[in-house]
């Protein structure tokens, strides 16, 4: 049996805000632990939000609940009318998370028949230590910038990769079909980086490092096209000549695919291939036509791909310079 650091966290802020409750004196100090197992969240940003949201939630319900127990009295109506009000106010406030445990907490004034000020000032307590200690427990986060960083390799090794195959295997239709299934693995191994850069944007409360988070976004976009250039070179025969440019181009991608590479040297080149085609002289066949006019979109998608990684690499270049004019 595994236990998972998200547990352990639970369980410790758990008992601890049970026995700060119990040290204060508060009434239901239970109520604390379960508050706080309710508040563990898998980020800290979420952990952080979910606490305002629950004790603003708390202060709705407290609000509504003094009305509906004034005309209603302290009883099983009076408590139905509350939900029937508060429900869907806090839905409309989008305080929905704090539903359940602000109405277990109302629940302690129709125990005690009691709205007084103490009693309130005792519910919102429980509500504070519980989820102050849930979001002080989520302070501790393993980095995942490691995890990222061999994802990012992995990656990039798998576009190399493929890169390469669609020079080797340039004309053969059925080789070609296959580079098309590893785009789909390509694009579910960026998924799968994605959901952890989110984590890891979600886990910086202080700052605004959505480095990661447009990195995968940017590949993502790459291996979209990526899979359009491959499902046009399914259709399309290269001519010797013309073979020889679209290998060199892919190969050179290839060596030079990397996370530091912004891909103008790669631009420059197809810009120097659409001349030679432009150049070239003109089909004589409607066949040749055709051709030609799938081979220029596959240099326009190709384009994109690089364009992609080149607007990326601006936007980010532009964002690192204003922090250290900043600094």
């Amino acid at each position: 049996m595994k236990i998972g650091l998200r547990t352990v966290k639970t369980a410790v802020s758990a008992a601890a805000s049970m026995m700060i409750a119990a040290a204060l004196g508060l009434l239901n100090p239970a109520s604390a632990g379960i508050i706080s197992v309710l508040s563990v969240t898998p980020t800290k940003k979420t952990s952080l939000f979910t606490g305002i949201n629950r004790l603003l939630s708390l202060a709705l319900a407290t609000g509504i609940a003094f009305i509906c127990f004034r005309f209603f009295g302290f009883t099983p109506w009076g408590f139905g009318v509350y939900l029937l009000l508060f429900i869907p106010a806090a839905v409309s406030l989008n305080l929905s998370d704090g539903i359940v445990v602000s109405s277990v907490l109302v629940t302690h004034y129709l125990i005690e028949k009691s709205l007084s000020w103490s009693l309130i000032g005792n519910e919102f307590l429980l509500m504070i230590i519980g989820v102050g200690m849930a979001l002080l427990l989520n302070m501790y986060m393993p980095d995942v910038e490691k995890r990222l960083k061999e994802d990012q390799e992995a990656i990039e090794a798998l576009f190399r990769k493929i890169l390469r195959d669609m020079a080797m295997y340039l004309n053969e239709m059925q080789k070609e079909r296959m580079l098309v299934a590893r785009c789909n693995e390509l694009k579910a191994f960026i998924q799968e980086g994605q959901d952890w850069a989110k984590n890891h944007a979600e886990n910086q409360l202080l700052s605004q490092d959505n480095y990661y988070l447009d990195y995968f976004m940017m590949r993502k976009m790459q291996s979209a096209i990526l899979k359009d250039m491959l499902r046009l070179l399914e259709r399309v025969i290269v001519e010797k000549e013309q073979a020889k440019l679209i290998k060199e181009l892919l190969e050179y991608t290839s060596q030079t695919f990397a996370e530091e590479n912004d891909g103008k040297d790669i631009l420059d080149q197809i810009g120097e291939v659409y001349e030679a085609y432009r150049e070239s002289p003109l089909p004589e066949t409607r066949e040749e036509f055709e051709n030609r006019a799938m081979l220029f979109q596959f240099l326009q998608l190709f384009y994109s791909f690089i364009e992609t990684k080149k607007e990326f690499a601006e936007d980010h270049l532009l964002e690192k310079n204003e922090k250290l004019q900043i600094k």
